[in-house]
C-alpha cells in the first residue's frame, strides 16, 4: 500500500487512536477552534438531560391540582414560588426560589397509545411519537445525545456523549437504542459512566477505564512513527496534511488532563458537594457539571436518588416508578426508596444546586438543562394499600433551563385533573426540536451513515420558550 491509499481509519490506527475515535461509544472527535495559545476554546453549547426514570407524578410535583378531589390531588399542597402564579410541591423549597431560572412545561404528551417504559423512553429520547415497530424491533432512530455527538462533537474531550449512570435492574427501564447509536452507529452511542455499585457518591468511585488508559511512552512512539511516514515528499499532498492535522487534534484532546480530572470530585470544596447532596443524583449532577466544563457536549443523568436506609427495594435506576402496593413498592407518598417523601427532597436539593452553580459560574447561558420523565402518572390515586399511581403517557411535565431558554414561565396547561393538555401540547418531537435549536443543531439536513438525508425530528422548536 502506498501513502496515497491511506484513509482516515488507517491513519488513526497507525497513531494508536483508531479505536478511540471510530469504535468506542461516545468518542467522536470534532473540529473546535483553538485560541492563540493553542488551547481549545470552550464548547459552544452543552446539554445536561436529567431523565427521571420510571415517570414521576406530574400532579404531585409541578402540575398540582389542589382543587381536585382528594383521590386525584393526593396528600401534598402547592407552595408559592419566586414567579407569581407558578406553584410547585411543598417539598421543593429550594427550587421555589429559583423558578426565575427555568420554564415549566405542563403539557408534555405521548399522542400514541403507549403505557410502558420501554416505548415511552424510546419516543422521548428519539424525538418521535411512534416507535414504528418492524418485525418486533424498534426503529433505528438515534437518540438526542447521539445526534449531538455527530453534529456538535467535542475536541476538548474524547467523549462527546455520556450517560450517568447506566440503567440497571429490570430491562424495561432501558430504551432499546441507548447503547448502539441507532443508524448513526456505535461511535455515537453514549459512554456509560458508573453503576449502582460504582457512582460518585461513593468514596471509591472509579471513572471509566478509558480515561486512565493513556500511556505517554506508547503514544509518543506511535506519534513518531506516523510522523516519519508523513515526512516524505507526499507531505505536500493536501490529504496527507489533513490526516496530520487530524492526528494532532486527536492527540491533543486525548492527552489533556481536564477530561480525567473531571472525575476527581475531591477537587470540589466539601461545601459544594454537600450543596448538591451526598447521594447518587446529587453527585452525578455535580459530575455532569464538571464534564460539561471538560468539553462533553451531551450528558444524560439517570434520576436515581439512591435507596432509603431502611428500604432497599427496587432496581437502582427507576426511583420514580411509584406504583405503590400493587407492585410491592411501598407507599408512593412515603419515605421509602419509591416514595416521594424520600425522592422529592433529593431532587429539589440536587437540581437547585445545579441551576445555582451553573448560574454562578456563568455557564447557564450555554448549558441547557432538561428535566423530565418518560411519562407521568395517573391523575387518580390507585385504590390500594399502600397507595400509588399507574403509568400515564397522555400528560406530564418537564423543566427546561439555560441554553437560551427564558426563565419564569409556565408553558402549556392541562385540564382540571391533569389528564390531558388543554393548551400547547408538547410531543417528543417538539421537545427534541427545541433541544436541537438550543444547541444550534439543524434538524432538516443530516446524513446517516449511508449518506441518506434524514430529519432528526419532524417537530418544530417552541420559539416562545426562548428569551
Amino acid at each position: 500500500m502506498n501513502e496515497l491509499q491511506w484513509n482516515r481509519r488507517q491513519a488513526l490506527i497507525a497513531s494508536g487512536l483508531g479505536t478511540l475515535s471510530l469504535g468506542m461509544p461516545g468518542m467522536v472527535m470534532g473540529s473546535d477552534e483553538v485560541d492563540t495559545s493553542g488551547n481549545a476554546v470552550a464548547s459552544e453549547k452543552s446539554c445536561i438531560f436529567v431523565l427521571l426514570c420510571g415517570g414521576p407524578s406530574h400532579v404531585d410535583t409541578w402540575d398540582m391540582k389542589p382543587n381536585a378531589p382528594l383521590d386525584y390531588r393526593g396528600p401534598y399542597v402547592p407552595i408559592s414560588t419566586k414567579v407569581p402564579g407558578m406553584r410547585i410541591n411543598e417539598m421543593h423549597t429550594r427550587l421555589a426560589r429559583l423558578t426565575d431560572h427555568f420554564t415549566l412545561i405542563n403539557s408534555m404528551s405521548h399522542p400514541g397509545a403507549i403505557s410502558n417504559h420501554f416505548d415511552a423512553m424510546h419516543n422521548l429520547l428519539s424525538g418521535q411519537s411512534d416507535r414504528r415497530v418492524q418485525q418486533g424491533r424498534p426503529n433505528d432512530q438515534p437518540y438526542l445525545g447521539s445526534f449531538v455527538a455527530k453534529h456538535k462533537p467535542s475536541t476538548r474531550n474524547f467523549v462527546s456523549n455520556a450517560w450517568l449512570i447506566k440503567c440497571v435492574g429490570r430491562p424495561v427501564f432501558c430504551a432499546p437504542n441507548i447503547g448502539i447509536g441507532g443508524y448513526l452507529g456505535s461511535a455515537y452511542a453514549p459512554l456509560f459512566v458508573g453503576s449502582a455499585t460504582n457512582h460518585p457518591a461513593m468514596d471509591d468511585f472509579k471513572p471509566p477505564e478509558i480515561y486512565n488508559s493513556y500511556d505517554e511512552r506508547r503514544f509518543e512512539e506511535r506519534k513518531s512513527l506516523l510522523g516519519r511516514l508523513e515526512s516524505t515528499s507526499l507531505d505536500r499532498d493536501r490529504q496527507v496534511r489533513d490526516w496530520s492535522d487530524l492526528r494532532e487534534k486527536t492527540y491533543d484532546a486525548l492527552t489533556r488532563a481536564e477530561g480525567r480530572q473531571a472525575f476527581d470530585l475531591s477537587q470540589e470544596p466539601v461545601a459544594v458537594r454537600e450543596r448538591y447532596g451526598m447521594h447518587p443524583l446529587g453527585q452525578n449532577l455535580l459530575l455532569a457539571r464538571r464534564m460539561v466544563e471538560s468539553g462533553v457536549r451531551f450528558i444524560t443523568v439517570n434520576g436515581w436518588t439512591g435507596q432509603a436506609e431502611y428500604d432497599k427495594k427496587g432496581p437502582p435506576s427507576s426511583s420514580w416508578d411509584m406504583h405503590g402496593g400493587n407492585m410491592g413498592m411501598g407507599n408512593a407518598f412515603g419515605n421509602g426508596s419509591y416514595g416521594m417523601g424520600f425522592c422529592l427532597p433529593r431532587l429539589d436539593e440536587a437540581l437547585a444546586a445545579l441551576l445555582s452553580d451553573l448560574s454562578e459560574r456563568g455557564m447557564l447561558e450555554n448549558t441547557l438543562v432538561v428535566v423530565t420523565g418518560e411519562f407521568g402518572r395517573t391523575p387518580y390515586v390507585l385504590k390500594q394499600d399502600p397507595p400509588g399511581r399507574q403509568h400515564w403517557p397522555k400528560c406530564f411535565s418537564a423543566i427546561l433551563a439555560g441554553g437560551g431558554i427564558a426563565g419564569g414561565n409556565v408553558y402549556g396547561k392541562s385540564n382540571k385533573y391533569g389528564e390531558y393538555p388543554t393548551s400547547n401540547p408538547v410531543r417528543p418531537e417538539e421537545l427534541a426540536a427545541t433541544i436541537y435549536h438550543a444547541l444550534d443543531i439543524p434538524i432538516n439536513d443530516p446524513l446517516d451513515a449511508s449518506g441518506i438525508s434524514r430529519s432528526l425530528t419532524t417537530g418544530k422548536p417552541i420559539m416562545e420558550l426562548f428569551g
